[in-house]
């Protein structure tokens, strides 16, 4: 879906412009996304399988949510309606804690140019696995995966491919937060 966003400046603040997703990602105009880790009192962290219709990295594992944040969007409004979106639930504001704001470029193509401040949260999922009911144009799938383990398949050459490749420093930042929980 082609959403109309703010445009911000290499530092992260609100230029006062907006445009169609589709053309600050043509224009590598930097932008505001929302991720959001959920995870578990056994030490599960939830996954999501990306659409195999996405533009990037299809098929791969990724955050448990995550979405642009619409021109004008509160960031934490955005983090719950995109929760709400992509698995189905409905969480207070106040289940959220903000681990920090990411700075990530990755240029895809020519055209596809990712320029993005993430503003990124951790949340305890208080659901089943069954009970999250997956937005099907975004999700390929879900799953829980024993944190130990994610962090097993980071490290190893080949497994790392099969999630998206966050800088190293930013899946290390969301797994040092998650790991203070318990």
């Amino acid at each position: 879906m082609d959403e109309l966003v703010d445009i911000l400046d290499f530092k992260g603040k609100k230029t006062g412009k907006t445009a169609l997703k589709s053309e600050t990602h043509k224009n590598g105009w930097f932008h505001q996304t929302t991720h959001i880790w959920f995870y578990t009192k056994k030490k599960e962290i939830l996954l999501q399988q990306r659409s195999k219709n996405k533009d990037i990295f299809p098929l791969l594992w990724d955050v448990s949510v995550a979405g642009h944040i619409g021109a004008g969007e509160d960031i934490i409004n955005s983090a719950l309606r995109e929760i709400e979106e992509e698995i189905g639930i409905t969480i207070q504001k106040t289940d959220l804690q903000k681990i920090g704001c990411f700075k990530s470029i990755q240029k895809h193509t020519d055209y596809l140019i990712d320029c993005e401040f993430h503003h990124t949260f951790i949340c305890k999922l208080k659901t089943d696995l069954n009970s999250l009911t997956k937005q099907d144009n975004e999700v390929e799938d879900l799953e829980l995966k024993l944190i130990s383990d994610f962090k097993i398949e980071l490290s190893n050459i080949e497994t790392k491919k099969l999630y998206v490749p966050h800088s190293k420093k930013y899946y290390n930042t969301v797994l040092a937060a998650i790991e203070k929980v318990f």
